[in-house]
């Protein structure tokens, strides 16, 4: 949802994501931002002259671009007097019991400081089986590290579809409930920007779910969808895992 059909930043999408989180810091939300969109801003930086396989790409594009994206996202969210602070992280980093402490540690820090984690994977040095399989994986990943109450996966689409989206006789699915499969109803098809897709998502759903955390798909194309999300889900067209538990 960050970038344009022709693979580019969307610079007021992710402009309006600002604008939505620092609507939920002012309403005392705290917020965790796990974002994609380095390859992008290094891709539209450097034109290079020779051929490059899909490793080297992610390597240099992903350098390169991860500086313009925070620099980006420092500036917008500057506006709003709130500091961010940049967290690149591995797979291996949730496999590891020290690895996994400090980081939860250190974005445990950053929300007791006001400070709000951007989070994304460290392109230049995970490659192929050290991947995570996208971000849905990584955003599920940090929710149940950090005890989330909720995880909202933004997507192109509304949610799950009961049949092909494009099909006006489809529906959303706007609740999914602990025994519920919807394995029938996913696509596996994913956009030409990223790695995920809404198969990602649901199983990403369904592992968070079962971890106690509830979970929104919901179509961040759309304006102010966090904060609709919030005020009046009821009205707001998303699919919503609801958790096996509740925690006390």
């Amino acid at each position: 949802m960050l970038t344009t059909q022709k693979g580019k930043l969307d610079i007021t999408r992710l402009s309006a994501l600002v604008d939505q989180i620092a609507w939920m810091r002012e309403h005392d939300y705290e917020v965790i931002l796990v974002s994609s969109g380095a390859v992008a801003c290094g891709r539209q930086e450097l034109k290079v002259d020779h051929q490059l396989d899909s490793v080297e790409q992610r390597q240099l594009f992903s350098a390169m671009g991860q500086a313009k994206l925070m620099n980006l996202y420092y500036d917008l969210f500057r506006e709003y007097h709130l500091h961010i602070g940049q967290i690149l992280t591995m797979k291996s980093n949730f496999e590891t019991l020290e690895h996994y402490r400090n980081q939860q540690a250190c974005m445990e820090l950053m929300l007791n400081n006001g400070v709000i984690p951007i989070v994304n994977e460290n392109d230049t040095v995970c490659l192929t089986e050290l991947m995570f399989t996208d971000n849905d994986e990584l955003s599920g990943l940090i929710a149940q590290m950090m005890h989330a109450e909720t995880l909202v996966l933004l997507s192109n689409i509304n949610g799950i579809y009961t049949g092909n989206p494009a099909d006006p006789a489809s529906e959303v699915i706007r609740t999914v409930r602990p025994e519920d499969n919807l394995d029938q109803y996913i696509q596996t098809s994913k956009s030409s920007a990223g790695r995920g897709g809404m198969e990602s998502k649901y199983h990403t759903a369904r592992t968070v779910a079962e971890a106690g955390i509830r979970v929104m798909i919901a179509n961040g194309e759309r304006d102010n969808i966090l904060i609709d999300l919030l005020t009046k889900p009821d009205s707001t067209l998303h699919t919503e895992f609801l958790p096996q538990q509740t925690r006390g």
